[in-house]
């Protein structure tokens, strides 16, 4: 059976009843209490489920950042340019975004293997320094991940005048 509508002359300022309204609409026999927002327990550490971030995000960040640092002309190794240039000829596909990045994760930690190109006329191991310190800031600031190790392999030089995909002869 439905039960009775309650008085619209009911005080505001009452604790609820049975038969007054509340802000989540007519409530039980107990009065309520709210509870601020700020003394809630944060809905991370109440909602169950898992967050799981692919290693080739990770990738794609680390490559982001790598092309980042001035010097720095491509990614990737020999084989991995070249297997590019065919691929961009022809028009097969698009360009990866995480070419010359491998990354490796175990719970929230991540070690990540990178490999660049430098062009012509910058200090290489300052560039690759450079490039180890920005991958592992942008990673960890994006995705809240532990980087534990950055690796960088220097595959080339670029020279001046060289296109990106020179290493497939025409």
């Amino acid at each position: 059976m439905d039960e009775p509508l309650p008085s619209t002359d009911a005080d505001p300022d009452a604790e609820p009843t049975a038969t007054q309204p509340t802000a989540r609409g007519w409530t039980a026999e107990e009065p309520r209490t709210i509870t601020p927002p700020s003394e809630l327990p944060s809905a991370q550490a109440t909602v169950k489920g898992r967050i799981k971030v692919e290693d080739e995000v990770v990738e794609k960040v680390a490559a982001l950042a790598a092309l980042e640092v001035s010097g720095v002309a491509d990614m990737g190794g020999d084989l991995a340019r070249a297997f590019e240039s065919v691929r961009d000829r022809i028009g097969f596909g698009s360009r990866r975004g995480n070419q010359g990045v491998d990354a490796r994760i175990l719970d929230r930690q991540v070690a990540i293997d990178v490999t660049i190109v430098v062009e012509y006329g910058h200090v290489v191991m300052e560039v690759a320094a450079e490039v180890k310190a920005n991958v592992a800031r942008s990673v960890s600031r994006m995705l809240g991940m532990r980087v534990t190790e950055v690796n960088v392999t220097v595959d080339d030089v670029r020279l001046p005048g060289e296109r990106r995909s020179a290493t497939v002869e025409e």
